[in-house]
């Protein structure tokens, strides 16, 4: 095969991957970032339930909408990449492209591991409280006898909805970098075939 029809179709695979990438976390990606707008906006007034207080969940749904924002950047990136690949005096070497690729997937996954453990302590506590609630049903206030009452509120939802949104988009993007991380390599493989 020739290196043109080789990196002409790796050119044309980085851009529609990169603008794929990019519009779906921009259109999807921006619920979760509505849904924890609108859930610090209601959080001003106090019915954000008893949960607002856990600095390392903040902390880790902040790192991923920080991922996701770069996975976005990243995808653009892709297609930046694609008019330099098309281009036989700007063309970077194989292996920077293979290492953009692996920049993808190593952001893409660091965001779905992000995503995945605020939902798993998201889930836990939530669980807690559905466990300390009588078993003929979960009122949507609950006091203790003798403790602080506590409740679960749709604002608790709402955040493991923006989560669960944000890892799937981070698991679209990982695929679709994944994808083309397979492409460069295969590329590169027929390209300087083996002695």
């Amino acid at each position: 095969m020739s290196k043109i029809l080789i990196y002409g179709g790796l050119a044309s695979a980085f851009s529609r991957v990169g603008w794929i990438g990019f519009w779906l976390q921009l259109a999807i990606g921006s619920i979760p970032v509505a849904l924890l707008i609108y859930a610090f906006l209601v959080g001003g007034n106090g019915s954000v339930g008893t949960r607002g207080g856990l600095a390392l969940i903040e902390y880790l749904t902040i790192g991923s909408l920080l991922v996701l924002a770069f996975t976005t950047f990243w995808s653009y990136r892709y297609t930046r990449l694609a008019k330099d690949i098309a281009e036989p005096d700007r063309r970077p070497s194989m292996l920077a492209i293979q290492r953009a690729a692996w920049i993808g997937v190593a952001a893409s996954t660091l965001g779905i591991v992000f995503s995945a453990l605020v939902m798993m302590f998201e889930a836990a506590q939530l669980l807690l409280y559905f466990l300390r609630a009588p078993q003929a049903g979960v009122p949507p206030i609950q006091t203790t006898a003798g403790g602080p009452a506590s409740w679960v509120s749709a604002a608790d939802m709402l955040s493991l909805m923006a989560l669960i949104v944000t890892m799937s988009m981070e698991i679209v993007v990982l695929v679709l970098s994944l994808w083309l991380l397979f492409l460069s390599r295969a590329d590169s493989s027929e390209t300087h075939p083996s002695q």
